[in-house]
């Protein structure tokens, strides 16, 4: 079993940075491919960013490439969110999660929440314009 605990999230102006920190317990993140998603009001939550078990590859949605960075470090068992140039569409609660991927799975991030195993409990970011 493995705990997510989201941190770093609070209010910014748009053009503004968050760095959002996931810490994990109970398993070696190292193990694990690792996603953050949101969700906004009224809508359904959705993928940001991925990372393969290294960080060797990573995935982002359209929406905020080239202005988010999905980072790990396995000895700290941490994975955080660089969010640069926020825009008021931004907006959500931010979720961390992990897949347990085996054998080739590990090595490749993950786009789909579905695919998902374990999630925290999310952080608020709240872009105001």
């Amino acid at each position: 079993q493995v705990q997510l605990v989201e941190s770093g999230g609070g209010l910014v102006q748009a053009g503004g940075s968050l760095r959002l920190s996931c810490v994990a317990s109970g398993r070696t993140l190292g193990n694990y491919p690792m996603g953050w998603f949101r969700q906004a009001p009224g809508k359904e939550r959705e993928f940001v960013a991925g990372s393969s078990r290294s960080g060797g590859h990573t995935l982002y949605a359209e929406s905020v490439k080239g202005r988010f960075t999905i980072s790990r470090d396995n000895a700290k068992n941490t994975a955080d969110l660089q969010m640069n140039s926020l825009k008021p569409e931004d907006t959500a609660v931010y979720y961390c999660a992990a897949k347990a991927a085996t054998g080739i799975q590990a090595y490749i991030p993950w786009g789909n929440r579905l695919e998902y195993d374990y999630w925290g409990q999310g952080t608020q970011v709240t872009v105001s314009s």
